[in-house]
């Protein structure tokens, strides 16, 4: 607007000051919520070059956003990227209504900035009416019931892009382009205090939450002392959970993949994080009242899985796992916890070390019968046998296909003696009493047998062991079994020829590490592999992970036989498993579907399979 009158001038400062404190009004409430939060124990910065990475590619390319949603994703980021070359251009605008020129149009840089900025609003204004139709027409489930909001600030967002492209057609000075000016204006004054009253707060947030949040995947921080039972009630908040509460953008993608929410239960990841946002602002991070109660569902927090997904996929920096976790600590630590399949686990493997309550003299008889080495701190590996590898039938014909291997490749192992569960059920469940005292156990065990490498078969043990009993002072060297495999793919050859095989990604070997692509070449030992249509980092959960295997019957569609069909789909006539828990979950579930399911092998009887004849026929039995 050229040469405002002093009365323009004036009521642009009055109406500029009102949409600031409106802002300011709700924005200011969340930073002091967001403030009075207990802090974090275990909060630290450093190292600062992993967070400065996650914030170029979560924030400013938007990476995650376009990752598994492409065309959706391509239009937010249009939007944010719109936003960000329009910052400057605001700015300008509003010194314009004080009779200031930032910006000339008669300056080259200045022109040539104001077209490449139209270039976005026109792209802008074609996104956000796609996501408009997206939400309003098309209306995929996970984003759940219409919003009325949501409407009115895709409107508000495509006037400020119509009526700054405007402006390239109005003559500058007439009353056409004071008045588009004015409408421009007040598009951006009514929009700057809907932002924190609605999802739109994560434009302010989510850049703090990617570059604060804790570092590693689903990492559960340690409880503060002695008094830390976990999130119980509001006091036990801290701040890293709130702020994240109120960075949800409500997208719905960790819904979208949550193998719970997916197959008939109560579990709505997105609806967790909500919870605690809506909790937060009924009463605040002080108060005394209960979390699980009005606003969060103890059943669906005991739903989880732990498969990560959720986690995985949040485009703006939330970690649902340590939160849900956390919820359960609170209920499980305080005796709220009313489950007799969970009193039951709990006692078993109090008494006996493992969940099923077997004696420790069943897992000496197999090691004894099979002439598996005890490890005398003289070998390369101690091979950590686990729960099902000690005391499962098929867990043990696994075991025995990797001894058979590791003969064949001239590696030394032994087996401890004494081995009880990593606390890997007890952790996810919330007990943190009964996770301390299998990990000090297990360590104290492993320190007097001097061991220096592990070699294991189950992702749940090699993260528990990797990760989690670093609470306790551990720095172990911990291998999973395909690892292992895939560095001595060449003195292994393929068993089939046209037999297709199809590989099952464990959430805590994938999600949770990262480890993708050494199985699957360890699977294609099989055969040609397929892939079903979620694998990688988009796998489906075979629904044992945070001890669910232990717990009892699912509600709605049991989450192993969604899992197994979409594999059984594939064709292939084996499936390909990295995971003793998996291969649990998919034998009863595969057993169920119609016709001749898929054979179920582990990576390490592929790889024994593909041994020599003659190595084979050397092997103990």
């Amino acid at each position: 607007m050229s040469h405002p009158t002093l009365p323009e001038s004036l009521a642009l400062l009055t109406l500029l000051v009102c949409s600031a404190a409106l802002f300011w009004r709700r924005f200011g409430r969340v930073v002091r919520l967001i403030g009075s939060a207990k802090p974090d124990a275990d909060f630290a910065l450093p190292p600062m070059t992993p967070r400065f990475r996650d914030l170029l590619w979560e924030v400013l390319c938007q990476g995650k956003v376009m990752r598994d949603r492409p065309l959706p994703g391509l239009a937010h980021a249009l939007v944010f990227w719109g936003f960000c070359a329009f910052a400057l251009i605001t700015v300008a605008h509003f010194a314009e209504g004080f009779g200031i020129d930032l910006l000339p149009r008669d300056r080259p840089w200045a022109a040539a900035y104001r077209g490449l900025v139209a270039v976005f609003a026109a792209a802008v204004a074609l996104a956000i009416s796609g996501l408009a139709v997206r939400r309003f027409v098309v209306r995929p489930p996970w984003l759940g019931p219409l919003s009325l909001e949501s409407g009115f600030i895709a409107f508000l967002i495509l006037a400020l892009m119509v009526t700054y492209l405007v402006t390239y057609a109005v003559e500058d000075g007439s009353l056409l382009a004071k008045t588009n000016w004015w409408a421009h204006t007040l598009a951006v004054l009514v929009f700057l205090p809907l932002i924190p009253r609605t999802k739109h707060l994560h434009l302010v947030l989510s850049p703090a939450t990617v570059f604060l949040k804790r570092s590693g995947f689903s990492r559960i921080p340690p409880l503060a002392d002695d008094e830390d039972f976990g999130l119980d009630t509001g006091k036990d908040l801290t701040r890293l959970v709130a702020l994240q509460a109120f960075s949800c953008v409500e997208c719905g993608r960790c819904t979208e993949h949550c193998p719970a929410a997916n197959t008939g239960k109560v579990l709505n990841p997105k609806e967790i994080i909500l919870g605690v946002r809506r909790y937060l602002d009924e009463s605040g991070a002080g108060s005394e009242q209960p979390l699980l109660g009005s606003h969060l569902s103890a059943e669906a927090v005991f739903q989880c899985t732990t498969c990560g997904a959720c986690e995985d996929q949040c485009p703006v920096g939330i970690q649902h796992l340590p939160i849900i976790i956390g919820l359960r600590r609170g209920s499980v630590n305080t005796g709220k916890w009313d489950d007799d399949h969970g009193a039951a686990l709990f006692l078993n493997l109090e008494r006996s070390g493992n969940p099923w309550g077997f004696a420790a003299a069943e897992r000496t008889r197999f090691i004894e019968q099979r002439g598996l080495p005890w490890y005398d701190g003289t070998q390369e590996y101690c091979l950590w046998l686990g729960c099902m590898g000690s005391y499962d039938p098929q867990g043990r014909d696994s075991v025995l296909a990797l001894v058979e291997v590791l003969r064949h490749l001239g590696v030394s192992f032994g087996v401890l003696r004494k081995e009880r569960c990593t606390g890997d059920a007890a952790r996810r469940l919330g007990n943190d009493l009964l996770f301390q005292q299998l990990a000090e156990a297990n360590l104290e065990t492993i320190g007097q047998a001097g061991v220096k490498k592990l070699l294991s078969l189950c992702p749940h043990c090699v993260r528990t062991i990797g990760e989690d009993w670093q609470e306790f002072g551990a720095r172990l060297e911990v291998e999973h079994h395909s690892e292992f495999l895939a560095r001595h793919l060449p003195r292994f050859s393929s068993t089939s020829g046209a037999e297709r095989t199809v590989f099952h990604d464990p959430c805590y070997l994938g999600r949770y590490r990262g480890i993708y692509d050494a199985p699957r070449n360890v699977a294609a030992l099989g055969g040609p592999l397929v892939e079903p249509p979620r694998a990688r980092h988009r796998s489906r959960c075979c629904g044992a992970g945070g001890g669910l295997v232990f717990l009892g019957e699912e509600k709605g569609v049991r989450v192993s036989a969604n899992r197994a069909q979409e594999l059984a789909a594939t064709g292939a006539s084996q499936i390909a498993a990295a995971c003793p828990f998996c291969a649990t979950m998919f034998r009863d579930a595969l057993a169920q579907l119609p016709g001749t399911p898929p054979q179920l092998v582990d990576l390490a009887q592929l790889a024994a399979r593909s041994l020599p004849p003659a190595a084979r026929q050397a092997a103990p039995h």
